[in-house]
């Protein structure tokens, strides 16, 4: 049997804590970040940026920025617009979720900005 590797994530160290399958890789670079983004256009989900405190990271609920962008397949706008919720929200987590319409689901859904943890 293989060795499965344990993530010290625990609530007494809020820097480990974990959000979703991609907080277990390092930190995505931008370039990383565009090719989400560009996964996201390619399978036709509508995109949505959402964003929290990140004290509150781990409740369900994350402030909506703006409404999901029905449609929208120009990567640059999808990242200005979370390069602005960022601006705007400043020290909050900013996550990036793909609707899926046929499924009426999230077909993508990843932490793109960590704030800092206090």
């Amino acid at each position: 049997m293989s060795k499965v590797q344990d993530y010290p994530s625990r609530l007494s160290t809020p820097e480990s804590r974990k959000f979703g399958t991609f907080s277990y890789l390092p930190p995505m670079s931008d370039d990383e970040v565009r090719k989400q983004v560009q996964y996201i256009v390619d399978k036709g989900f509508n995109p949505a940026i959402e964003h929290t405190e990140p004290k509150f990271a781990r409740q369900h609920y994350w402030y909506m920025w703006k409404l999901p962008m029905f449609g929208e397949t120009d990567v640059d706008k999808i990242l200005a617009e979370i390069e602005e919720c960022k601006a705007a929200n400043p020290g909050h987590h900013v996550r990036l979720i793909g609707y899926n319409n046929y499924t009426q689901s999230q077909g993508a859904n990843m932490v793109v900005f960590r704030g800092p943890v206090e």
